[in-house]
């Protein structure tokens, strides 16, 4: 999983903070690792008058799925971040588990194929009373 971080000329932080939001997405997306080729995240500083006036956008990309975008505002650039990342870590939950997991089982389309096709449908009590004939 690639992860990139972009920030406009207001937002102060450098590296430092670069470093920071890389290390958090890097632990924080941990088990979707291999489902997400890369992550964008955004910070910018509108300069206005306004108290929420930092915003961070966040993109994943999920290897063949539609990118997944989320978008937070608030007063400070960390609290930007944090809002923006507990929102995509949520969006990316519910996605993943509805692709991988269905209520509680695996989801069919991950299913291994049956061992004997001619089976399928078969009640078990009926295969017993054909073989003992």
């Amino acid at each position: 999983m690639q992860i990139q971080v972009n920030t406009d000329h207001n937002v102060h932080g450098g590296e430092g903070l670069a470093t920071y939001v890389k290390t958090d997405l890097e632990n924080s997306l941990s088990r979707f690792g291999g489902w997400l080729t890369r992550v964008e995240v955004h910070l910018s500083d509108n300069g206005g008058a306004k108290a929420e006036d930092k915003k961070c956008v966040i993109e994943a990309r999920p290897g063949g799925k539609q990118p997944v975008t989320v978008t937070h505002h608030a007063a400070t650039v960390d609290e930007a971040y944090a809002g923006a990342a507990h929102k995509v870590r949520s969006v990316l939950d519910s996605q993943y588990s509805r692709a991988h997991d269905h209520k509680g089982s695996p989801s069919i389309r991950h299913m291994e194929a049956p061992e004997n096709p001619d089976q399928v449908g078969v009640i078990e009590s009926e295969t017993q009373a054909t073989g003992s004939h």
